[in-house]
């Protein structure tokens, strides 16, 4: 793998578990430092002491992407413990699939506030460094069904991810040359977010299409090879899905 990973520092949300905790691990093998924010502290913890034990470099920090001060407080840890911050990966996310006839506004809520603006919030975070440095990565982790609405049920959480693909881009366009910008949009993927529907119906669904899902591992690897492009190169778009997955 080239060098462009190793050394690098990177900051993880939704690390606790699934897309994030693979991605900490994967990157601190090849040499990246990893500073990892999720609302569980325990499994954080757990995952810096294996990284450390293996003799990477890892902190955490207990984090709420819904809350500006706290995903800014994980930014400036990560730039006072290793003196900079080289890479985002807005992993947080929630998948509360519903009909909208039955107008979950609080599930609504949640959705927006994690999957959109917990992406601002982090953004917000580390421009000013990425600026300060004349570089920087915003890996964003968004879904098939940001271009492409999941039906039935999906209405919202595909809004969501429609806005985060929209929001990439604009960012990669607005600072083209200065900030590398990868959207990464997953299939079905063997981890927790499967499990965010309070629908009875709706969960059976999801489950039921979840069989075919690939391990949290392989898009681990992708965000790694969009890292290890030379920084004269920007992988922009990266979908990976099951190759049975249809949808």
């Amino acid at each position: 793998m080239p060098d462009n990973i190793r050394d690098k520092v990177v900051v993880i949300t939704g690390a606790s578990s699934g897309i994030g905790a693979a991605t900490a691990r994967h990157l601190a093998k090849l040499g990246a430092t990893v500073v990892l924010g999720a609302r569980r502290g325990e499994p954080l913890a757990q995952i810096c002491r294996d990284i450390t034990a293996a003799g990477g470099l890892a902190a955490w920090r207990q984090t709420d992407v819904t809350v500006p001060l706290q995903l800014q407080s994980l930014v400036d840890q990560a730039v006072q413990q290793f003196g900079r911050v080289d890479v985002l990966v807005n992993n947080a996310g929630l998948m509360a699939i519903a009909p909208i006839e039955q107008a979950r506004i609080e599930e609504w809520d949640r959705m927006i506030d994690i999957n959109l603006k917990g992406v601002l919030y982090g953004v917000a975070a580390v421009l000013p460094h990425f600026t300060r440095q004349g570089s920087g990565h915003i890996i964003n982790i968004s879904s098939v069904c940001g271009s492409r609405v999941f039906t039935p049920g999906g209405c919202v959480y595909s809004g969501t991810k429609f806005a985060v693909n929209a929001i990439s881009e604009g960012i990669r366009e607005e600072l083209a040359g200065r900030v590398r910008v990868t959207t990464i949009m997953p299939g079905a993927v063997d981890t927790g977010l499967k499990y965010g529907s309070s629908d009875p119906a709706s969960l059976a669904q999801v489950l039921d299409e979840y069989h075919q899902a690939i391990p949290a591992d392989h898009v681990a690897h992708a965000i790694a090879y969009a890292m290890s492009q030379p920084d004269e190169l920007a992988v922009n778009e990266l979908v990976l899905r099951p190759a049975v997955q249809a949808f």
